[in-house]
Parts: C-alpha cells; structure tokens; sequence
C-alpha cells in the first residue's frame, strides 16, 4: 500500500510502501480517493511533549473514497458505497458517547493525530466513522470540508448558538476553520466581519462571504474599528482561533454580553488575560474541540446540498504531499489543500 509517513518527529515526509490495514470484523475497509491537508497535520509532524506514536506514522484527519470490503458486524455500508471520513475516534461505550457526545469521549483520540491517518490508499475504521456521500459528489470537496466544517458547526451552532440577525467577527481570513466560519455565520443569517493579515487573504475571506474586511496589516486597532462597525456596540460574537496574538483584543472587540469562541491556537496557547473585560462585560468564553456526530450529519448534508461549499486551493497528488507541507507551512495556502490518491 502508497503512503505518506515520516519516521520521526520534523524529519522527512517520505512516500512509499507500507503493510495494508487488516480489517477488523466491525470495521469498514475504505479505497482512499482524495484528503486534506490540516495544520494539525503539521503540528503532529512537529511533535509536542508527550505525543507519543508507533513510528513510521501515517499523518491526515481527511478523507473520502469507496468502501471495498465489510466486516462481518458491519450493518450501515455495502462494498461500493462512497463515504466520507468523520475523523473523531471514540470508544461508543462510555456516557458521553451513549449521550452523542462523541468528542467528549473518554478515550477521545483524533485520526491522522493519535493514530495513523488517511494518507494513505487503504484504511479501516468503525462504521460509526463513516458517512454515506452522493455516488457522484466529488471526494476532494468531502475531504477539504470534514474536519473543518464539522469543528466550525458544533463551536458557532451547537456550543455558541448563533442566531439570525447576529454579528459574528472571524480573526483569521483564509484557514479551514474560519472560511468553513464565515460560511456558516452567513447560512445562519449573520452579518460577518473578518479580521486578516492582508489584502489576499481578506480576498478569500470576501469570497466566502465576508461583510466587513479589516485589514490588520494596516490597522493595528482592529477590534476598535469592529467596535465601531457595529454602531459602537461591539459584535455579539468573535471566533478566535488564534490565540495569543489576538485574544486580549478578540475581548474588547465583543460587545457587552458576547461569546468569545475557540478552537484553537495557531499563534501560542498563552496569553494575558484583563479580567475586567471579562466580568464588566459579562463576557462569556466558549472553548470548542471537535463535534458530534449529529453535527457532522447535519453539517456535511448542508455540503453535499451545496449550501456550504469549501474553498479550495492547490490540489496535489499523494506522492507530491511534501510540496503540500512545505505550502501550508509557507502560509501560501489560500483555501484548502487536497491530495488525490491514485
């Protein structure tokens, strides 16, 4: 079997032949058509303390492609089915799994991060990891949307329960999650202002269907000029997945009784906190992991139903996936970066 691996932390992304997965008789056996490239991907490939994995590793949350063979306990999929890859591994046994609270699982792991990924021809996974696509719809777009969609649903919908008629200010212009955000926002009937770090990604920010840009490069007082935007109220909520760069100003850039949204945090994870914000305010902070499978249900039926359509940008093949690493890691991307596997 293809693959793309690396044998330790920051070395070489190499291509080349690994041993078939052996499909389990709960399992589903998927013929990998396209995936999608994520900056967890590059955090794992960089390592932190305690991430601990067997080696050569399989990095890639992303996938779509046709089923190939079933287990015996397997009820949902037949061979030929075509499915996409829901990338949260979960045990199904423990209370918040039997809740369908599937991210909270107690032995909650995410695929291609603590366990081998989908960069690669073949993979076996549990059904309850697989949802049925249209025979025709293309498994690139499936792939670019999974992860990214599914995380942006359960924070703003499910966790932040945004409403019509709302302001939502996106930090970040042209990443997976807050393009996959600003979508959502406008399918919710919210008006939208994006905060990016430059005229080519706020382009891809308006695109998506961004209401107000505002270009940090050149205004260093964005969460004012937001304020502003807003009537001098503030927004009613700030998706911030960036982290230590942004937060202390996501803050000042709510109004009062606003949610502040995470998911992430591209620039640090550690940052000063003015708790009068928090309490004058009455600020609320919502920190978000994930979604559950009724959110990846709903959201990927709104994908395949064209109402939400990932942005795409280059498209490579799996043997060319370093060229895709050195992109992302570059900040070249502009949309999601997919891979078709031969």
């Amino acid at each position: 079997m293809k693959a793309i691996f690396f044998r330790e932390h920051r070395a070489d992304i190499e291509y080349g032949e690994l041993p078939a997965p052996v499909r389990a008789p709960a399992e589903v056996l998927v013929e990998l058509e396209a995936v999608s490239l994520n900056r967890v991907e590059l955090f794992t490939w960089e390592g932190w303390p305690g991430l601990e994995l067997e080696m050569p590793h399989v990095p890639g949350a992303d996938g779509a492609g046709r089923v190939v063979e079933v287990g015996s306990q397997v009820t949902l999929f037949a061979v030929g089915d075509r499915v996409v890859i829901n990338p949260n591994l979960t045990c199904g046994e423990c209370e918040f799994c039997l809740a369908g609270q599937e991210n909270l699982c107690k032995q909650w792991r995410l695929l291609g991060e603590h366990a081998p990924g989908t960069f690669r021809e073949l993979i076996s996974l549990p059904e309850r990891n697989l949802l049925k696509m249209p025979r025709d719809f293309d498994a690139a777009i499936a792939a670019a949307a999974a992860l990214v969609y599914l995380t942006a649903w359960h924070s703003l919908i499910t966790r932040g329960q945004l409403r019509a008629g709302e302001s939502v200010l996106v930090v970040g212009a042209s990443g997976g999650v807050n393009t996959a955000s600003i979508q959502i926002a406008k399918y919710s009937g919210a008006s939208v202002l994006v905060v990016g770090s430059g005229a080519d990604k706020l382009a891809v920010a308006k695109d998506a269907g961004a209401d107000v840009l505002i270009d940090r490069s050149q205004d260093e007082g964005w969460s004012k000029t937001a304020y502003l935007a807003e009537g001098r109220r503030g927004v009613d909520v700030v998706v911030d997945n960036v982290g230590a760069d942004t937060m202390p100003l996501s803050l000042r850039a709510a109004r009062k009784g606003g949610r502040i949204l995470t998911v992430g945090n591209t620039s640090g994870p550690k940052f000063e906190l003015d708790n009068r914000l928090l309490f004058g305010k009455h600020l609320s902070i919502i920190g978000s992991t994930m979604g559950t499978t009724e959110d990846f249900e709903t959201v990927m039926g709104l994908v395949f139903e064209g109402k939400l359509n990932p942005v795409l940008d280059r498209q490579f093949p799996l043997e060319d996936a370093r060229m895709a690493f050195a992109r992302m890691r570059a900040g070249e991307q502009r949309g999601k970066i997919t891979l078709t596997v031969p």
